[in-house]
């Protein structure tokens, strides 16, 4: 059997921390291995346990969801990030995406769909609600329209096709018989030559300008 899904739980509300843990032990195949209080606290124990996923609320008192996204960022940590907020406002979650979150869900979600949306940020695919998706668009057209397609070589569109299909880096790399480093030097350039923050902007960019995998 498959490895379970390592969880770590990120709000300042004990009694949701504690809700979605009843809910999480009884899936086999996940596993919440801590819980975090607040960002400051959840990037510690991020590193420390180096958990597959992390729930993130986005409101939270000290360092919020947002920050909390930013240095896990800076650190390098390789946890996919599922906001879970009660926030519908597009200026609160659409933030937490452009800072590197994977997607977002809301508090109200239906159990068995939370467990699938962790199961699909855990398999490298991205989760956006069409209005926030939409939003992000407009901010990518405004923000980056310098960014060109014609300034990627061919294999950088190969990757940014797959990116756009959702494919984590391990995947790219077996489906394009490349290494994982070569994949995310890649990404890199990706980045860079289109002026995107992360794989969730280039995946909306591909997306936009109808580059697929």
């Amino acid at each position: 059997m498959a490895e379970a899904i390592k969880v770590l739980l990120v709000d300042d509300h004990q009694v949701v921390r504690r809700g979605l843990r009843t809910f999480l032990e009884v899936q086999d195949d996940i596993e919440v291995v801590g819980e975090a209080a607040d960002g400051a606290e959840g990037v510690e124990r991020a590193e420390e346990l180096r958990p597959d996923v992390i729930l993130m609320d986005v409101k939270m008192p000290g360092m919020d969801g947002v920050d909390a996204l930013r240095r896990l960022r800076e650190l390098d940590n390789p946890a996919r990030v599922l906001v879970v907020t009660s926030f519908t406002e597009q200026r609160t979650v659409v933030p937490a995406l452009r800072a590197g979150a994977a997607g977002y869900v809301y508090k109200d979600v239906d159990p068995d769909a939370l467990a699938g949306a962790i199961r699909s940020i855990h398999a490298g695919h991205i989760l956006l609600q069409p209005e926030v998706a939409g939003a992000l668009l407009a901010q990518e057209e405004s923000n980056s329209g310098t960014g060109r397609a014609g300034s990627l070589t061919e294999r950088e569109r190969e990757v940014l096709g797959l990116i756009a299909d959702g494919r984590s880096n391990r995947e790219i790399a077996r489906a394009l018989v490349l290494s994982e480093k070569t994949v995310k030097t890649h990404v890199s350039n990706i980045l860079m030559k289109l002026d995107l923050a992360d794989r969730t902007q280039a995946a909306l960019w591909a997306v936009r300008h109808g580059v697929t995998g």
